[in-house]
């Protein structure tokens, strides 16, 4: 999928700084976190999980690994912008760096020594266990994705995978710059349908490591579609909701005449489906049309949503676990009770204490980026 303009000789060492945001974005983020923090609270009120235990209707929470993968396309299209804007140019690898190491690591460390306290004060919540000192430090060094070790925070997983994608980020670029879109796009994706062939226990069940070998198609699909940025107003005007619309039926076509087991142990198979879906998505966002959605998105409580929505990600689980442990299941008889008086305790705790966290350990340092 190419939505970018051509490629232009002139080689620009070091590009202009390019701080304009793409309005809506920010609104996906939030939402898709807020999905996730309930999709715990899902989990833990209705235990069985891949199973659906809980009322039909509520089945739809069942799929948190959804929303890890919008986070993953919407990563590679919002690297991408600048780039995009010149040329698929990186900046500076040093740069780029820092900017990243910056963005990502002073907020995990701290919320990995939170979870890793937590986990070894109350032993038996569910969603963690108590770290050794070889697990924190493989989870300090950001290694879970390479070496599989117990989580004091189960949603750490997706943390290092994305990490290890910002290192492919450069590549990538390369790639395009060099390539185009096409080639770039078949040399992420081709590797992972290869090994999802070959080696089938890699596309079914759960796994602890190798995530970031998967995701690397839809990280590469969503930085290819931030070309719209930089495209002329032809291209922009395209039906991109639409698309994304027929882009996504299948996928949930086959999640909706499914159970959630088969649906959950394939995975490997409807993320890639899923992935130039929500890059279509994203790019009609990015393109503005329909206005409508674009200024839905952007509304001032799900920008300031998606501004601590990374904190959000990263301290919601022991908080989902402390609080329908040690206090929902003692009050509550029925599971579908126990869900609704957990997402009533969570979701504001959640949001004030990711709020605080990301004043302390994730805007100063976006400050010094």
């Amino acid at each position: 999928m190419s939505v970018s303009t051509l490629d232009r000789p002139a080689v620009i060492s070091e590009p202009p700084r390019d701080d304009r945001r793409v309005a809506g974005l920010d609104g996906i983020r939030g939402l898709a976190a807020l999905y996730v923090v309930v999709h715990h609270c899902w989990m833990l009120s209705f235990p069985g999980y891949p199973a659906n235990t809980g009322p039909a209707w509520l089945g739809w929470l069942i799929h948190g690994r959804l929303a890890v993968i919008v986070f993953i396309v919407l990563s590679g299209f919002s690297l991408a912008i600048a780039p995009a804007r010149n040329m698929w140019q990186l900046g500076g690898a040093r740069r780029y760096l820092r900017r990243r190491a910056l963005r990502i690591l002073p907020a995990y460390w701290a919320a990995l020594v939170a979870s890793a306290v937590i986990a070894t004060a109350v032993p038996y919540l569910p969603l963690s266990e108590p770290p050794t000192l070889r697990s924190f430090a493989v989870y300090a060094l950001l290694l879970q994705d390479a070496v599989a070790t117990p989580a004091p925070n189960g949603a750490f997983w997706s943390i290092a995978a994305e990490a290890g994608l910002y290192l492919l980020f450069p590549l990538v670029l390369m790639a395009r710059r060099r390539f185009g879109a096409t080639v770039t796009l078949a040399l992420t994706t081709v590797p992972v349908v290869a090994a999802g062939l070959l080696f089938p226990t890699l596309s079914t069940g759960s796994r602890a490591i190798g995530y970031t070998l998967e995701l690397a198609p839809l990280f590469t699909v969503g930085v290819l579609a931030a070309g719209i940025v930089a495209a002329g107003e032809r291209l922009r005007r395209r039906p991109w909701l639409a698309l994304s619309a027929l882009a996504a039926a299948p996928v949930l076509a086959l999640i909706a005449v499914h159970d959630s087991t088969w649906t959950v142990t394939r995975y490997y198979w409807l993320d890639l489906a899923a992935g130039p879906a929500i890059a279509l998505f994203l790019t009609a966002v990015a393109a503005g049309r329909p206005a409508r959605l674009a200024r839905l998105l952007n509304r001032a409580p799900l920008q300031a949503l998606g501004g601590y929505s990374y904190s959000l990600y990263l301290i919601h689980m022991p908080v989902v676990a402390l609080v329908s442990t040690l206090v929902v299941a003692k009050a509550t008889t029925s599971h579908l009770s126990a869900f609704a008086v957990t997402v009533v305790l969570v979701v504001p705790l959640c949001l004030l204490a990711a709020r605080l966290f990301a004043a302390l350990f994730e805007t100063p340092f976006q400050r010094l980026r």
